[in-house]
């Protein structure tokens, strides 16, 4: 080894160990031996930019367990560097990074420790930098991902805010609920998981939310009160005309009361409606009254129904003997047995309502016949009715004469053209009073 310059001061020579550790290895001893020495009595230096600095004394020892033991102290040192380093290349999460590299420089700058100390110190200051870009990279990503946690809190209360304006007597309040119980789910998830957005804008945002979660849940409040005010209402209402319906219910005056559960059965219509389950329940004992009065005055027409069986059966011979009138060829003894028809079948009394229209229907259909034929006799007997068909006869048979006259006049002064007009006019006058002629006849 050349001649060691004079020894500078340690800075902090660490004590002697108070026994001798194991042996370090040679790679660790070799590694040491150009950067320090030993002196007979123990103290070993580490030399520093061409100067030995007393690392401290290791008594009672040999050369190499005291060069091994300050030599495994800057491995230690030198392990954490590159333990740093290493995370540093790895993009870990930076936070105290630059704690750790401050420790570490002060522990290299005790010197108590043998090793290339100014070649560590160069690797911990290149850390510097690096950190500083990773913690800049950090800064960028967390306020990336602040921007993104903000634009979904904005959403999160843009939805809330939405649905808390909805129109109450048109929000779907199952669904509506649900939703808003989903976003304070996400808003919690949020808070619990995601970047911190800062005191003032989280602070805002939730203001807002925690507004629209307060106004959604009073206009919910105020729209189910009123329902159950309207229910209440509803209920009152239709509970009073069951009990309508039922005092009706015993009632035999079939014709009346049915008319009246008609008019029971507007108003019920009529009636606000009541919550479902309530609604339906009171529509059963509304209705079940209803069927009671129906019910028996079905039973009351089928027991009518089974004694006029034989009324049915009476009137069925009586039709056949109508519809035997007819056609009619000699009206007085048509209209005579017809009125003895219509005698017997007021005499037979009530049919079956199920045949009620159309026996009655049958036997109109003769009377129309039968009147028909009544009605164009007296048209044909009908003085005015010839006194009229004689005048119009005498007219038209003067007005052919005149035309008549006319032809030949024009017939004789060769106006060919005027002949032609009035043999025209002279052909539609004879037919017409071929026409009426013919219905003067049929009158007589």
């Amino acid at each position: 080894m050349p001649a060691a310059p004079a020894p500078a001061p340690a800075s902090n020579p660490g004590p002697a160990p108070a026994a001798a550790p194991a042996l370090a290895s040679p790679e660790t001893l070799e590694r040491a031996r150009p950067f320090g020495r030993v002196t007979e009595d123990g103290h070993v230096y580490v030399v520093v930019d061409g100067e030995e600095v007393l690392c401290g004394q290791f008594p009672d020892a040999t050369e190499d367990e005291a060069l091994g033991y300050f030599a495994r102290k800057f491995e230690d040192v030198e392990a954490q560097v590159a333990l740093l380093e290493q995370r540093v290349a790895a993009g870990a999460p930076s936070s105290d990074m630059l704690k750790t590299v401050d420790h570490l420089v002060e522990q290299v700058a005790q010197r108590n420790m043998l090793g290339d100390v100014k070649a560590l110190e160069a690797r911990l200051e290149a850390l510097r930098p690096a950190i500083r870009e990773l913690e800049a990279a950090e800064r960028a990503a967390h306020e990336a991902q602040r921007a993104q946690n903000v634009a979904a809190r904005e959403a999160i209360v843009a939805e809330a805010e939405k649905i808390a304006a909805q129109d109450p007597q048109r929000t779907q309040w199952k669904q509506a609920s649900a939703r808003m119980a989903e976003l304070f789910e996400q808003w919690k998830a949020h808070q619990k998981s995601g970047v911190r957005l800062g005191r003032s804008a989280e602070e805002a945002l939730w203001k807002r939310f925690r507004t629209a979660r307060t106004t959604f849940d009073k206009h919910r409040r105020a729209f189910f009160s009123q329902l159950d005010a309207d229910n209440a209402e509803a209920k009152k209402a239709k509970e009073a005309l069951i009990a309508e319906a039922e005092a009706l219910s015993g009632s035999t005056d079939w014709g009346a009361t049915a008319g009246e559960y008609r008019q029971l059965m507007d108003r019920w219509k009529q009636t606000k409606r009541a919550s479902k389950k309530d609604d339906d329940a009171l529509w059963t004992r509304f209705r079940a009254a209803q069927d009671r009065f129906f019910e028996a005055r079905k039973a009351a027409n089928d027991q009518l129904d089974q004694e006029f069986e034989g009324n049915l059966a009476v009137k069925e011979q009586l039709l056949a003997e109508a519809r035997a009138l007819l056609p009619v060829t000699d009206l007085k003894a048509a209209k005579r047995a017809l009125g003895d028809i219509l005698d017997r079948w007021e005499q037979a009394g009530k049919v079956p309502r199920a045949h009620m229209r159309r026996v009655e229907a049958e036997l109109r259909t003769v009377e129309d016949a039968v009147r028909k034929v009544e009605d164009e006799k007296w048209q044909r007997s009908n003085p005015e009715t010839k006194a009229r068909s004689n005048s119009m006869l005498a007219q038209l048979e003067a007005k052919i004469e005149d035309q008549e006259a006319a032809l030949a006049k024009a017939q004789a002064g060769g106006d060919t053209r005027r002949a032609a007009k009035l043999e025209g006019e002279l052909a539609t006058s004879r037919q017409w009073l071929e026409t009426l002629r013919r219905s003067a006849a049929d009158l007589h």
